[in-house]
């Protein structure tokens, strides 16, 4: 297992993340501490997990688990704030008094006193965002956590976000957690290029896109017991909104390329994400031992040039405007030479 740096930290993580979500949800206590053990085993250290992920029981797994290895030591732990944690109106959002809740609640079931990295979850349209950098810079300087992260926002809110942290002097986000994947390319009209501008490190979740790109769904319908088949319809990986053409188009080329390899559907679409440099670290996120240990299997092998330009060509979608209308004006420019 190689390690990256998290974007412009001094802070080394695993190539690839484990993924907490599972937890005390599709994976039972003694399942979960398994795979922990065997990604630790493998060489990795960065794992990631939220407040609200199986209604804390995934932070208590873990922490129960960190009790019994002794610690902490050599790992790099990230967890989550901004949804309902709570019944009261004010257990919501990233207020300072949600915030600060949420961060103690997060300690006390992690049973650490400090977080590696603290994430916002999502935008919060009723909290101004003053607000909440200023709360998430002191629990920095506080020495709860050390450094701060951002998940599934726009590129003009982590954009704005970012301005506001500079301008101040607050602790600025090191890294974004967007979905990104083969089928999920949007990511790359503005929060990737926004990553690479500020040096941010990219933790994408949803590396297979909710079970889509493993390869085991047909046109007759979804696996039986998969995500896809349980999730309801405003999920990502819903079956209305994944099953088109396209949709197919990709799955037949992974499973072309994964039998030319003799690996699984799964590696080969977690290691086209792996073959670009804006990516740190792809969240894993197995339901069992054995799909983690599939999963891990993709740091055995790389794609060639050519099988990741074939996967970008047959995932590529339409751009829409402004992108295109950019796109196209600028092919009167010279290219300018990236910088640093």
């Amino acid at each position: 297992m190689q390690l990256k740096y998290m974007g412009p930290t001094g802070v080394l993580v695993s190539e690839v993340c484990l993924g907490a979500m599972t937890f005390g949800r599709e994976s039972d206590e003694a399942t979960s501490q398994a795979m922990l053990d065997r990604f630790m085993a493998a060489g990795g250290n960065f794992i990631d997990t939220a407040n609200v992920y199986a209604e804390g029981r995934s932070e208590e797994i873990l922490g129960r688990w960190l009790s019994a290895r002794g610690g902490r030591d050599g790992i790099v732990l990230a967890t989550k704030v901004r949804f309902r944690s709570g019944d009261g109106p004010n257990d919501v959002g990233l207020s300072r008094k949600h915030v600060l809740r949420s961060v103690e609640s997060s300690l006390r079931r992690l049973g650490t006193d400090y977080l590696d990295l603290l994430q916002i979850h999502c935008w919060d349209p009723g909290t101004p965002l003053e607000e909440t950098l200023r709360t998430l810079d002191q629990l920095v300087r506080d020495g709860r956590v050390r450094y701060l992260g951002a998940s599934n926002l726009t590129g003009w809110q982590l954009e704005r976000a970012m301005q506001l942290a500079a301008a101040h002097g607050w602790e600025p986000f090191s890294s974004l957690q967007p979905q990104y994947n083969l089928l999920t390319r949007s990511t790359e009209w503005e929060l990737l290029p926004l990553c690479r501008e500020h040096g941010l490190g990219v933790i994408p979740w949803g590396p297979l896109a909710g079970g889509w790109l493993t390869g085991k769904h047909s046109r007759s319908g979804p696996a039986a017991g998969s995500r896809v088949e349980t999730a309801t319809p405003e999920q990502s990986e819903a079956w209305a909104k994944r099953a088109e053409e396209r949709t197919w188009a990709v799955v037949q080329a992974v499973r072309e390329i994964a039998e030319r390899h003799g690996v699984s559907a799964g590696q080969v679409a977690l290691n086209w994400l792996r073959a670009n440099p804006a990516v740190t670290a792809p969240i894993l996120g197995a339901r069992s031992v054995e799909q983690l240990e599939d999963n891990l299997g993709c740091l055995d092998w790389e794609l060639t040039e050519e099988e990741v330009a074939q996967l970008d060509q047959v995932s590529a979608v339409e751009t829409p405007y402004p992108y295109e209308f950019i796109d196209r004006s600028s092919t009167d420019r010279l290219p300018r030479a990236a910088s640093g």
